[in-house]
């Protein structure tokens, strides 16, 4: 189920809120746990025995890391001394949250990747005897890297002391699986909102900026992601295309991607405050960014702190030497660009980001760079970030390496059929869509600000915005969020 169908609007959305705001808070919990089962289990039941599976597990880890076994029920929780030492048992029980997620993600996301490589290699080395050709095919659970990066966060906060365990098994479920930010983010670290379990307030206000929240994410996508997604995918699935015809279609494609996952952040963060939830926020106007380590303080910022947070700082970050420094923000943006896909173009992807941030590092405040106006810094960080996305939406790295000599004006002659693929995208609509989406990206209010004090021009506005999506919406064809696939 996604939030952009008319299912999800009309039907589930109305039931859960009905339901949810007849309960006490105990009942909301329980409430929300099952329909976010449901939620989650709308396309193929079987993946909700999985999420399940690894949530009985991370709950258990909890509870050895708090001592909580065979304590009364009305003992308090302890809170772990965040400098204080850590016993055997609780350094093995961490140890085996964290193998049980992360061998859970390996087998489900890489064993296809895995495969095929080693194929490729031993077919490639002579070894026709050693590949490993079977029928076996895993399909891949809708938002198992959320979910996994999602429990892991319990545990690690627990086991640092930045939160204490979650006693009840119900309200532990009712934490991974949320259906708001289930499927595709945020990811909700736990001590963000551990304190709201036990308390947190419902009022109309918060419920008006929820509302709004969704309205305006659900504007993003009808209205801004899915046209430009045509773009791109037009240019991209072409084969053959002009200079002029790439750096649209990739520019087309930013837009999308920007505005299609923004999107969804910002409905799961209205979802939330409609159900009294707050979330914290996911993006920071990332196209505006005059370099590419502030790119990476404002695009996903659940995962980049996340990924600071539970891999940069662990490998040591910055204390061990530049060297070593270079090579941790290395390696961590190749995991990351792995995290998000078993595909050599998105280790790339990250090996370019990992790259530049180390490079940014390396000269820092002393380069001619610097001293730019930033505008051109904003406009250079912005064509960076335009060549890294052509490995992020390319098919292969065959056609990324075509697509990117494409656009420095290497690929030739363009084919036949470019002057047809001119005509498909630059139709009126999709030019209009794509500028408007320029214009929201470098001139207008993100959501967060514009939705901190709603007055009734701002209701009307979105309102207006509301109804213009969910008209559009019955007209367009199946188009889910491009995170699904991550």
């Amino acid at each position: 189920m996604v939030f952009s169908s008319h299912v999800f609007i009309f039907y589930f959305l109305p039931l859960v809120l009905a339901v949810y705001f007849l309960l006490p808070l105990r009942g909301k919990h329980v409430a929300l746990t099952l329909f976010s089962y449901v939620f989650y289990g709308w396309a193929n039941p079987w993946f909700i025995l999985l999420m399940m599976f690894q949530t009985v597990v991370d709950w258990a880890v909890g509870m050895t890391l708090a001592g909580l076994w065979g304590r009364p029920a009305n003992a308090p929780v302890p809170l772990l001394d965040p400098r204080g030492p850590r016993t055997r048992a609780q350094k093995i029980a961490l140890a085996a949250g964290l193998v049980s997620n992360l061998a859970l993600l390996a087998f489900f996301k890489y064993f296809n990747f895995g495969l095929d490589n080693w194929n490729a290699v031993m077919t490639s080395s002579g070894l026709e005897t050693a590949r490993w050709d079977t029928a076996l095919r895993i399909t891949l659970p809708l938002g198992i890297s959320f979910y996994t990066f999602q429990s892991m966060s319990y545990a690690i906060d627990v086991y640092r002391g930045d939160a204490r365990a979650i006693r009840s098994i119900l309200d532990y479920m009712c934490y991974v699986a949320m259906f708001p930010q289930l499927v595709a983010g945020p990811i909700i670290r736990f001590q963000d909102v551990a304190d709201q379990f036990l308390e947190r307030t419902h009022t109309l206000e918060k419920f008006a900026r929820g509302v709004a929240f969704f309205a305006l994410g659900l504007a993003k996508k009808i209205l801004l992601a899915n046209p430009c997604g045509k773009v791109a995918d037009t240019v991209f699935d072409a084969g053959t295309a002009a200079t002029l015809d790439a750096w649209y279609g990739v520019c087309a494609y930013a837009f999308q991607i920007y505005f299609d996952f923004s999107a969804y952040s910002d409905m799961a963060i209205g979802l939330g405050l409609m159900l009294g939830w707050v979330f914290a926020k996911n993006f920071d106007s990332p196209y505006q960014s005059q370099s590419i380590t502030e790119f990476w303080r404002r695009w996903h910022l659940s995962l980049s702190t996340w990924l600071r947070d539970n891999l940069y700082i662990p490998l040591g970050g910055n204390r061990r030497g530049e060297v070593r420094t270079y090579v941790n923000l290395l390696a961590t943006m190749v995991l990351g660009g792995l995290w998000h896909g078993a595909s050599w173009n998105f280790i790339i992807w990250g090996a370019i980001h990992g790259g530049m941030l180390a490079f940014e590092r390396l000269f820092g405040k002393d380069s001619a760079y610097a001293r730019l106006p930033g505008p051109v810094k904003t406009a250079i960080t912005f064509v960076i970030v335009l060549f890294t996305w052509v490995f992020f939406r390319a098919k292969d790295l065959p056609a990324a390496l075509a697509y990117c000599q494409t656009m420095l004006g290497l690929g030739g002659p363009p084919k036949a059929g470019s002057d047809l693929l001119a005509g498909l995208v630059y139709r009126p609509y999709f030019v209009v869509s794509f500028l408007t989406a320029a214009v929201v990206v470098w001139a207008c209010p993100q959501t967060w600000d514009f939705t901190r004090r709603l007055t009734w021009p701002k209701a009307i506005w979105v309102a207006g915005l509301l109804l213009l999506s969910i008209a559009l919406m019955e007209s367009q064809a199946f188009n889910p969020f491009i995170y699904f696939i991550f």
